[in-house]
């Protein structure tokens, strides 16, 4: 017998227990800390520039384009592609969470190549450029003059030459920006009067610029080959390009033979302009790990700051990641002492309370040895899981001490004798218990997508610790009980003794209740199909959802003006929100952007959003401060003032899953029809979404009521005066817009070089006729007589889902009602208001929760098989293993019950959750079925065998489950930063085993006793 070996020899036991916690001991030393494993589906973002385009021409140019080239690539779940008013295309494709990012990065740039032949030559100059990047923010921080010495120039300006390249080079970043101008440049503000007095156009400047800043190879003196041999080869330079803005401004746009020169100062002024610095990680970065190395180099930049500049974070999201963890190592070190507190009420003395607690360190320190071989990290799954872990790893040794203590009690062995018997009747269920617990995990170890990936971690978690478990059950726990017990223990207290006079009068009513239950077996089966009935109902009444909502101490104000509102207004609107939400007492810091969308971050002057930071949890206990508290009153007061439309949007709960928390729907259209037409529907669908008493903050995106001008050159007329078409767009380009011609080496780098006309000649369309064109015979004609204006209407900022223009709505449900209900809610009203050719699609979040809702049941269905079919193969019977199986509702009724009663909701951790219940209902059953098997094969009448074994499993039953379920306890009631997901997983797994603990005990043993029956007459009918 394996376990006799190490009863002989127990050192050797110790040895291997030693071994387990040195090697978990040195994994926990490497092993990374992170909020969640990688769970986020990656992102690559193809980006690029159209200078002067809007967002219809940008869409229809160049992001219609790069859609019909990148569609199809391999493993992408979506794309969805923003254009803006500044020119700037951003396109985001979502890949599956296994993708091969480094062959799904190469694989999009090359369809990016084949592209590129049909976009325009503005956009080829500027590249497109693919990076493999989240739109996760890591950080976002503000330099600031605590004593005014220095303007945002100065600060922009060191941030960029001193701030931002150190920060790129930290694993894991993937973007460093300064907010605002997103990189310095030459700006060329022209003056359309100076060049018409000096007879000069805008092309004559962009000329003189490419022709005097540019770098031009010029060769070598001496360069082979040569008819002589000379003694040395001279490399000769150029000027190159320039290196100052006050060498810029010695341009010459136009000399004389007189000596005279007009130079580009004279016709234009210069500026080096830029300004909050956000911080982006790449896709799969440990956010913590590149959180700690950010922190490092921001203290090593500090000490070289000037005097009076200052750093701070406005937006830290790791804070809460931090904050979560701790919490589930509290939680976790309140279940050790409530595990061992049952284990000593139900055990009695020291000596025995020591042998099973020895088993938790063991087993939980060595699963992170476990962790180090599966590449898995240290995360809020795994620490669950860690959490649960507790309850289980000590049943093993509980089952073991139990029964060396009765065989002792009831039999004149010696300890060594009796523990050697103990083993030989209970190595068998120990096994099959370990069996069943990793049967049940690993099949969901093997699903696909989000879901799949979290419950892998919390599965293997499982799997390892209750593997480990059953070894030190096995080994270090017989050889510690030859060791430390006695025949004769000392006297317990008086609670104790009170516990076991009760536990014993429980135990002899026990075998009457389970004798009564067999007696109306109909009756209970009755009830047993009430109770499955009640089960299917219940579980199409709880709310789904993906993952419950959390506090994460912070929330956004996002703020949309009128259509076309100046990005004044909007700044003055920020000012405003910063002022009321600093009034309330738990709002600790404000930081905010002007004249950046919220979803998409694409710049336009009529949007702006703020970041809200709030109080630690630990000083926030109370309901009106929490985070839907907080922001809704917040809000209540900011919507008092009529210049802007305020929401309160909380964060994504997954870091980087979605724009923000709450769902993501996209109204697609397929009818080809327009904007506007698009823009009503969704309207119809937020206003009736609003008016729902489920749903809050629900909005559009989309504005097609953008007041613009649609500009007609009059083709015609510009041939007749000998001038090229092309040249009117970029004069156009070049003074309303903005020309990028070159690059400028300033600081040791390379910016770019970019002409616009100044501020006062781009305020009406009347400042065209401020704008001259050189004809072919010399004269010149203003550029208002060479093209028309008509005032339109169009949107701003453009989507598209999946190569559909499409209309995206943002919101979130309230307080009490689940994200499942809000999707469903918002299925309904799409389905009522949309016609046919249009259709609607998920993003972020809700697609995932959306593929949950058609997979979650598989998990369920092949842990169940499985475990079946083990059984199958340990009693080498295919009708004994139903006794057992059919325990498993018993646990699902009370996880219902318990998740519904406290308006919980159906989501992953309460499918985690119900996956631990089967196998801990098969482990309760495995013990009653065990030994009323070894009773019949002593010769036990099938009743008699059938309560003697329920009778003599009892208190191990009930002691295992009592330690679980105290375990389980604090991650239910625990309290801080993400408490509602431990409240579910928690709430699951007690309500279970308490339903499971107090009725399923009396069925299993029923289910035997009639299975037992049809498998008699079955074989007597075979026989005859």
């Amino acid at each position: 017998m394996f376990s006799k070996f190490f009863i002989n020899r127990p050192n050797f036991a110790i040895v291997v227990s030693l071994i387990i916690i040195i090697a978990g001991i040195m994994a926990i030393r490497t092993l990374p800390v992170q909020e969640y494993p990688d769970v986020v589906p990656p992102q690559i973002i193809v980006s690029t520039t159209y200078p002067g385009a809007d967002a219809k021409t940008l869409e229809n140019t160049v992001a219609s384009v790069l859609e019909e080239k990148i569609n199809g690539v391999e493993n992408m779940l979506y794309m969805m592609s923003t254009t803006s008013p500044s020119g700037l295309l951003t396109m985001n494709l979502y890949f599956e969470v296994d993708t091969d990012m480094a062959q799904a990065k190469l694989d999009v740039n090359n369809r990016v190549r084949l592209a590129e032949s049909k976009l325009p030559d503005a956009v080829k100059r500027q590249g497109v450029e693919v990076a493999e990047r989240s739109n996760d923010t890591l950080r976002v921080l503000v330099l600031y003059s605590d004593d005014n010495r220095y303007d945002t120039v100065f600060m922009s300006n060191y941030a960029i030459n001193n701030i931002l390249e150190e920060f790129k080079r930290i694993p894991g970043v993937s973007e460093a920006v300064v907010i605002g101008n997103q990189e310095y440049s030459i700006r060329v503000w022209i003056d359309p009067h100076k060049l018409s007095f000096y007879n000069l156009t805008t092309s004559d400047v962009i000329s003189a610029i490419k022709a005097q800043n540019e770098q031009y190879p010029v060769g070598q003196i001496g360069q082979e080959p040569l008819e002589k041999n000379l003694a040395f080869t001279y490399t000769v330079t150029s000027t190159g390009r320039l290196n100052s803005p006050e060498e810029f401004e010695q341009i010459l746009v136009k000399s004389n033979p007189d000596g005279s020169a007009l130079r580009l100062k004279d016709v234009a002024s210069l500026e080096l302009g830029s300004e909050m610095i956000r911080i982006t990680l790449t896709s799969k970065a440990n956010a913590l790990e590149v959180s700690d190395l950010l922190d490092q180099k921001i203290e090593e930049i500090k000490k070289g700051f000037p005097e009076g500049l200052k750093v701070d974070a406005t937006y830290d999201p790791t804070q809460f990641v931090r904050a979560s963890i701790k919490e589930v190592i509290e939680t976790l070190l309140e279940a050790v002492v409530l595990v061992v507190f049952v284990v000593y009420l139900f055990l009695g003395n020291i000596r025995a309370t020591i042998i099973p607690v020895l088993a938790i360190p063991v087993s939980i320190i060595g699963t992170f040895a476990g962790f180090y071989a599966t590449g898995f990290s240290i995360n809020l799954l795994t620490l669950f899981g860690l959490t649960l872990a507790i309850g289980l790893v000590v049943d093993d040794a509980i089952i073991v001490i139990e029964n060396v203590e009765r065989i002792l009690r009831k039999e004149a062995l010696s300890v060594k004798e009796a523990t050697i018997k103990a083993m030989q009747e209970i190595t068998a269920p120990v096994l099959a218990i370990v069996l069943v617990l990793s049967a049940v995990f690993i099949p969901s170890a093997f699903m696909g997508g989000l879901s799949g990936t979290m419950s892998r971690q919390f599965a293997i978690t499982i799997v390892i610790s209750v593997a480990i478990s059953g070894l030190v059950a096995l080994t270090l726990t017989p050889a510690l009980c030859s060791l430390l017990l006695k025949h004769e223990e000392e006297e317990p207290i008086w609670i104790i003794r009170k516990f076991n006079a009760m536990f014993d009068y429980i135990t002899h009513h026990f075998g009457q209740i389970v004798q009564t239950t067999i007696r109306f077996s109909l009756f209970n089966l009755l009830l047993f199909g009430i109770m499955l009935f009640a089960i299917t109902k219940l579980m199409h009444t709880i709310p789904s959802g993906l993952i419950p909502k959390e506090d994460k101490g912070t929330f956004f104000v996002v703020s949309n003006l009128p259509a076309a509102a100046s990005l004044s207004r909007t700044h003055e609107v920020n000012i405003e929100v910063g002022n009321v939400a600093l009034q309330h007492p738990s709002v600790i810091k404000v930081g905010g952007f002007s004249g950046s969308d919220f979803s998409s971050k694409a710049y336009t002057t009529d949007a702006g959003y703020s970041y809200i930071k709030l109080a630690h949890w630990d000083e926030r206990k109370e309901a009106n401060q929490s985070i839907e508290a907080i922001s809704k009153e917040v809000i209540q007061k900011i919507s008092k003032t009529k210049e802007a439309r305020v929401a309160a949007v909380t964060p994504s709960t997954i870091s980087g899953l979605g724009v923000a928390g709450g769902f993501e729907l996209y109204i697609q259209d397929r009818a080809n029809g327009n904007y506007q037409q698009l823009e009503t529907y969704a309207k119809e669908i937020v206003q009736k979404a609003n008016e729902r008493k489920e749903l809050r903050s629900v909005r559009s995106t989309l504005s097609s009521s953008t007041p613009q001008y649609q500009i007609t050159v009059n083709n015609q007329k510009v041939k007749a005066y000998g001038i090229e078409i092309a040249d009117v767009y970029t004069t156009i380009q070049a003074t309303f817009g903005s020309v990028y011609v070159n690059d400028i080496n300033l600081f040791g780098r390379n910016y770019r070089v970019n002409v616009q006309a100044k501020g006062d000649f781009r305020e009406d369309n009347k400042n065209y006729n401020d704008v001259f064109m050189r004809t072919s015979d010399g004269n010149f004609v203003s550029l208002g007589d060479l093209v028309s204006f008509k005032r339109v209407i169009n949107p701003s900022i453009t989507k598209r889902f999946n190569m559909f223009p499409s209309a995206q709505i943002l919101g979130e449900t309230n307080v009490g009602y689940s994200s499942g209900e809000g999707l469903k809610i918002m299925e309904e009203i799409a389905a009522e208001v949309l016609p046919n050719g249009y259709s609607i699609a998920w993003g972020g979040a809700s697609l995932q929760e959306k593929k949950l809702l058609e997979t979650g049941n598989l998990s369920f269905i092949f842990a169940i098989i499985f475990i079946f079919l083990i059984l199958v193969a340990l009693y080498e019977s295919w009708m004994i293993p139903w006794a057992i199986v059919l325990a498993v509702p018993f646990s699902f009724l009370g996880a219902e019950l318990s998740v519904w009663l406290r308006g919980l909701q159906n989501d992953i951790y309460f499918q985690i959750g119900l996956i631990t219940l089967v196998g801990l209902s098969a482990k309760n059953a495995i013990l009653m079925v065990e030994f009323a098997l070894q009773k019949l094969e002593e010769g036990y009448t099938l009743i008699d065998a059938t309560i003697e074994g329920a009778k003599i499993r009892f208190r191990p039953i009930i002691m295992t489950s009592f330690a679980f379920i105290a375990g389980t306890l604090p991650l239910a009631l625990s309290s801080g930063a993400g408490a509602n997901s431990r409240h579910v997983i928690g709430t699951t797994v007690v309500g279970g085993m308490i339903t499971l603990t107090l009725i399923g005990v009396f069925f299993t043993p029923l289910f035997f006793y009639l299975i037992m029956k049809i498998k008699e007459k079955i074989s007597l009918a075979f026989k005859s």
